[in-house]
């Protein structure tokens, strides 16, 4: 009787010992990572914006006077859109994310372009660094999408390599032109010329098969710009506009960009959108307005 009573305390002996271990074990267990967090957490579409700090500008590179316009200056933007099937980055910013240290405050950077161009931007926070905030990573995502290869919306582009390049052949043809060593900014998206690559043809591209997420073409700024049309269940229709406007006074206004590489497209483009947002009710996000992108709310927080 005695014999099994000690054996009987031994047991809860080594049961309470068992139980404390695995709670030290528990306390102790490092945090999941960001990246763990997969697409198939998110039951319908979310679409976070990036800032990608403030770009010096000159209204008279799109017919417009200083006195027409609500801020001189332009924002830099990029957005991250989740779905349920998997994620799409929306171009990638102005500066790269290894060329400066944030500091807590602004931070003014001068871009020598290989074009001998002398811009000045003022950034804040790193591109991953507000893709971690949201709980993602660059090796994550599953789609990289670019508005167009200028230099203030492929920054960090190499980062996103691994991803599926979502691009038009005639844009892909302006980043890696036959017989030519100097395109755009072309450290910046090197490593883009070995990513798994499809061609975007047509007048739109359903990127996740369900009408949420497409990719319209609206050539004219660059032979193979495009557009992004999110379908958000509690925000609505939005359409990221790339650099088919840069000014909303260019819409309101009708002026168009003096160094468009086609002026007449960009017009029958920016027409076309037209129609497109009056029959789906989507809301126009001019990226580089930044009176209305200092009113977004930022990563972590998200629109759905």
């Amino acid at each position: 009787m005695a014999s099994g009573r000690r054996a009987r305390s031994l047991t809860t002996v080594l049961a309470l010992g068992a139980l404390q271990l695995g709670i030290v074990a528990c306390r102790s267990e490092p945090a999941r990572p960001p990246e763990a967090r997969s697409s198939g957490a998110v039951q319908s579409v979310r679409l976070y914006v990036l800032d990608g700090g403030i770009l010096e500008s000159d209204p008279a590179r799109y017919r417009l006077k200083p006195e027409e316009v609500a801020s001189q200056p332009l924002s830099v933007a990029a957005y991250l859109v989740v779905h349920p099937r998997g994620t799409l980055m929306w171009d990638t910013g102005a500066v790269a994310d290894d060329s400066w240290m944030p500091t807590g405050q602004p931070v003014a950077r001068h871009l020598v372009l290989s074009n001998g161009q002398d811009r000045r931007v003022t950034i804040t926070a790193p591109l991953k660094a507000q893709l971690a905030a949201a709980g993602y990573e660059p090796s994550g995502i599953t789609y990289l999408a670019l508005s167009h290869h200028h230099w203030d919306h492929v920054a960090n582009a190499n980062d996103f390599a691994g991803s599926t390049w979502l691009v038009a052949q005639a844009e892909r043809d302006g980043l890696f032109p036959q017989g030519r060593t100097d395109p755009p900014q072309p450290s910046t998206y090197a490593y883009l010329q070995n990513s798994r690559t499809t061609i975007v043809a047509g007048a739109e591209h359903d990127v996740f098969g369900d009408g949420t997420v497409v990719i319209k073409a609206s050539p004219g700024h660059t032979p193979g710009h495009q557009v992004l049309y999110v379908k958000l269940a509690r925000t609505g229709g939005v359409l990221l506009s790339g650099d088919l406007y840069h000014y909303p006074e260019e819409r309101s206004l009708n002026r168009l960009p003096i160094a468009d590489v086609d002026q007449e497209q960009t017009r029958r483009s920016r027409a076309a959108l037209d129609v497109f947002l009056q029959q789906s009710g989507a809301e126009l996000w001019i990226q580089h307005d930044l009176v209305a992108h200092r009113r977004l709310k930022k990563a972590p927080d998200y629109y759905d």
